[in-house]
């Protein structure tokens, strides 16, 4: 793979989803894949983090090329509200391979098998 990806993934609250892309577009980002969710937290938890934790949640899926990758997370922190307790959470994982963005790709191989 010639061009190195990062996938951000970010969880909020039922509704910001949109407020998500616009901070990722901005910060270069082309697109995002949103899918809805629920969070399993318990009362211990929000009695322990002093927060009251909204079940219905969205997962913003975001991949972008490796050098835009920190910008864009911070432009989700900025203007998504992750700063504030219990509102999101973000991150990003490592893509290894991906097919279908340019075209074929040669992909890592897998453990032979007898």
């Amino acid at each position: 793979m010639d061009k190195k990806y990062q996938l951000i993934m970010c969880i909020i609250n039922a509704g910001f989803s949109q407020t998500v892309m616009d901070a990722a577009r901005g910060a270069g980002a082309t697109g995002g894949t949103l899918l809805r969710a629920r969070g399993t937290a318990s009362q211990e938890a929000e009695e322990f983090f002093h927060i009251t934790i909204q079940p219905d949640k969205e997962v913003v899926m975001i991949l972008v090329p490796e050098e835009i990758k920190d910008k864009v997370l911070t432009a989700i922190y900025k203007e998504a509200g992750l700063a504030a307790a219990g509102h999101g959470i973000a991150f990003s994982l490592p893509v290894d391979a991906t097919a279908g963005l340019h075209g074929p790709v040669k992909l890592p191989e897998g453990p032979k098998t007898s």
